[in-house]
This record gives structure tokens, C-alpha cells and sequence, in this order.
């Protein structure tokens, strides 16, 4: 390329704006944002679905299962090609995956085209959560849990905004419609602000809170698979992911079992189902969480903040189990458990960042993430063991697991990952570490 082309390029006020992290964060909060109904609006199509063509709710949640697994578990490939291509095409091919996902939702007359459905939609959100966390971590190495919790929460936040549409759609239209017109409407936008997107250029004169324990070392993935660090985090991830995914998917038939779905609320000058209500209030609480937490992680450290927001989480459930049939206390504890939860996906990437470094950020945040489709496996067991309309042992086993995960995180996860940087930074003088895998930062 001609030098003053290239020039001209670097000088070019629109590419300048483009390049501004602040101005990349918003992208990505914005693709998340609209990605996000593919999980969080899905338990307003699973009754109508039954309704229609009596596929039982064990078929229909399967489906949500398969999304969920694809999603994740994809993620590492997705984040490895963002780490080579940049973020625009991944996010550009997600766009038009997510589109194509909910339109034959739309079609689907049996639940093996529902199960195709699931994995065309999964490979689409996968493709953009990925990314935008991965630049989240890049271009913000001084504010890590603050920018993962700022674009964690246009994923657990976005739907807040369309639950009420979609509903009403639903109501009006048939669920089909819904699928059809959101399904369009968020591909053809997430296209859109995929063309914008840019590489991450890691900032200069940053510094970083020395209240956190971060690495001087890139860790490949291949790497950091191979440490039992990081497997102690991923457990941890999979305990606390598990009940807030089984409240995400389940929140609706638990809301129909208590009797309380459509009775009318009046808040706010509203006066909306309770189900819809809450599902509203529990996104807003679910995407305000992640930035809030992610910026007290970056004050007080990662595993500090863990303890307080896991012990939560599983109160909040015990406190749903116990007082959920009362309508207001369904609303605030339904709502409190969602605000405990969220912060896992700000949290645990940040720390992941902090433990294996930021170079290869993408795919190893990515990695991660497959935790969640981890848990999702345990998504159909809640169906089973609420057999004949009785959550209390789901609410029990995972109140129990979410504790003591939260006393996992303080007293075993936080001297061991101590232990594990200091001794990956001391041996930065090496030309190479962990036997090739990993690369030293400059």
C-alpha cells in the first residue's frame, strides 16, 4: 500500500472515532443487546409452542439445552478466529446465523427442525458474545470487569426492552410472527454495526489497580487448558452458572405451577402479567449487575466479590423457594436471584484475563465460557426433579451448590491463583514457558 494512502487512512476522522475504545465498547453493547432475546425472551415462546403442537416441555427445552450448548461451546473456535481475523466477520457471519435461527423457529412444525433451529441460533450468538467480550478485554486491560460487565450487560440487560413487544406480539400475532419479525429485524441490525467493528489496539499509558493479581504472561489456550487453575475456575463457573440458567428457562413454568403468570400487576403506571413483569425487571437487574460487579471487582479484587455475590445468589433462591408464591415476593426474589447471578459473565472473564493474559484473550475467555453450556446441562434435570409442579429440591440443590461455591472463591481459588501468577511471572525471564505453549509479553 502506498505510504500516503495509508496516511490519509490513519488520519481519517471517521477511522479515528472508530478506533476510540469508548467508541468500540458501544458497538459491542449494542450487538449484545440485540443478540440477547435468543436466550432471555425464549421461555415467552415455550407455552405457546406446547399449546400449539403438544410437544410436552422436556422436547421444547431441549431445544433451549441445544442453543445453550452450541452457544458455548462453540465460542473457543469463534474467539480463536477473532484473535487472527479481528472481530467484523465474526460478528457479521453471527448476524446473519441469528437471523436465520429464529426464522425457521418461525416454520417449524416438529422438534427435530426446532432442534435445527437451536444450533443455527446458538453458532449466531456465539459467534457475537464471543467477540464482544474478547474486545471488551483488549481494549480495556485497566478496566477489565468493568468493560466485561458493560458488554455482559447489553446480553443480560438488551432483552428488558423487547420482552414486553415480543410478548405482545405473541398475544396478537401468533408466536411465529414474533420469531419471524425479531428474528430479522436483530440480524439485519447486528449486521450493521458488525461493519464498524475493529481490531483492538491495546491503549497506551494505562495502569492497572495493583489490588489485582494479574499475570505478566500470555497463555495460549493450548496453554492454559493444560493448568489446573484453570479447571478449579471453570468449576466454580459451571456451580454458579447452573441455577441462574434453570431461573432463566424455567422462571415461566414456575411462574404457571405457583399460579401466578397472568394474574395483572400494577407498577409504574403498567399494568402487565406478572410473568412479563418480572421477566422485564429480572433483565434490567440481570444486566445492571455485570458492570456494577465488574467495576467492584476491579476495587476490591475478583474472588472478594465472588464471595458476596454467590452467597447471594443462593439466599435469593432459598428466599424464592420459601416466599414465591406470594406475587410481590415471587417479583423481588425472582429479581434478586438475577442480580446475583449476571456477574458471573463479567467476573469470570476478567479473572480469566487477569490469570492467562491478554493476548490470546478471545479464545481463552471463549473457552471459558463453554461453562456455561456445561451448565446447561443440568437445565432438563430441573425438569425432572420439579415433577408434579414441586421446585423445592431444584431450589435446595442449587442454593447448596451456589454457597458453597462462594466459599470455594475465597478460601481455595484466591491463594491458589496467587500462588499460580507468582510463579508464572517469575518465570518471565525464560525465552519461552510451559514448554513452548505460552508467550512471554514484551
Amino acid at each position: 500500500m502506498d505510504n500516503s494512502l495509508h496516511l490519509a487512512k490513519a488520519s481519517d476522522p471517521y477511522s479515528r472515532k472508530l478506533s476510540n475504545r469508548w467508541v468500540q465498547l458501544v458497538l459491542g453493547i449494542l450487538c449484545m443487546g440485540l443478540v440477547a432475546n435468543l436466550q432471555y425472551a425464549w421461555t415467552l415462546f415455550v407455552t405457546p409452542m406446547d399449546t400449539k403442537h403438544h410437544w410436552g416441555l422436556s422436547g421444547i427445552q431441549l431445544s433451549f439445552t441445544i442453543f445453550i450448548l452450541v452457544e458455548t461451546w462453540l465460542v473457543p473456535i469463534e474467539g480463536w478466529l477473532v484473535d487472527k481475523f479481528g472481530p467484523r466477520p465474526v460478528i457479521a457471519v453471527g448476524a446473519l446465523f441469528a437471523g436465520i435461527g429464529w426464522t425457521i423457529n418461525a416454520h417449524a412444525t416438529t422438534l427435530p427442525e426446532l432442534y435445527v433451529a437451536a444450533v443455527i441460533s446458538g453458532i449466531g450468538a456465539g459467534c457475537v458474545y464471543g467477540t464482544c467480550v474478547g474486545n471488551a478485554l483488549k481494549w480495556f486491560p485497566d478496566r477489565r470487569g468493568l468493560a466485561a460487565g458493560l458488554t455482559a450487560a447489553g446480553f443480560g440487560a438488551g432483552a428488558a426492552l423487547t420482552v414486553v413487544p415480543i410478548a405482545n406480539m405473541i398475544q396478537s400475532a401468533g408466536y411465529e410472527q414474533a420469531f419471524l419479525f425479531f428474528g430479522i429485524l436483530q440480524g439485519v441490525l447486528i449486521f450493521i454495526f458488525a461493519l464498524a467493528m475493529v481490531r483492538p489496539k491495546p491503549p497506551l499509558g494505562v495502569k492497572i489497580s495493583p489490588r489485582l493479581v494479574t499475570t505478566k504472561v500470555d497463555f495460549t489456550t493450548g496453554g492454559m487448558l493444560k493448568t489446573p487453575m484453570f479447571w478449579l475456575i471453570y468449576v466454580l463457573f459451571v456451580a454458579v452458572a447452573a441455577g441462574g440458567l434453570m431461573a432463566t428457562a424455567q422462571l415461566g413454568p414456575i411462574a404457571k405451577d405457583y399460579g401466578l403468570a397472568k394474574l395483572p400487576i400494577h407498577l409504574f403506571g403498567l399494568t402487565l402479567p406478572l410473568l412479563t413483569m418480572t421477566l422485564s425487571i429480572d433483565n434490567l437487574c440481570n444486566g445492571f449487575t455485570r458492570p456494577l460487579c465488574g467495576f467492584i471487582s476491579d476495587k476490591i479484587g475478583r474472588e472478594n466479590t465472588m464471595f458476596i455475590v454467590f452467597a447471594g445468589e443462593g439466599l435469593a433462591m432459598l428466599g424464592l423457594m420459601k416466599y414465591g408464591h406470594d406475587p410481590i415476593a415471587f417479583m423481588v426474589f425472582a429479581a434478586l436471584v438475577f442480580l446475583f447471578w449476571g456477574e458471573v459473565f463479567s467476573i469470570f472473564p476478567a479473572i480469566c484475563a487477569d490469570t492467562f493474559g491478554v493476548k490470546f484473550a478471545a479464545g481463552n475467555a471463549g473457552t471459558l465460557y463453554t461453562a456455561k453450556g456445561t451448565a446447561s446441562l443440568l437445565v432438563p434435570l430441573a425438569s425432572i426433579l420439579s415433577a408434579g409442579g414441586n421446585w423445592d429440591r431444584v431450589f435446595i440443590a442449587s442454593a447448596g451448590i451456589t454457597i458453597a461455591a462462594a466459599i470455594a472463591a475465597k478460601f481455595i481459588l484466591a491463594p491458589s491463583r496467587k500462588r499460580f501468577i507468582d510463579s508464572a511471572n517469575e518465570s518471565m525471564a525464560q525465552p519461552s514457558y510451559g514448554a513452548g505453549e505460552n508467550k512471554m509479553v514484551a
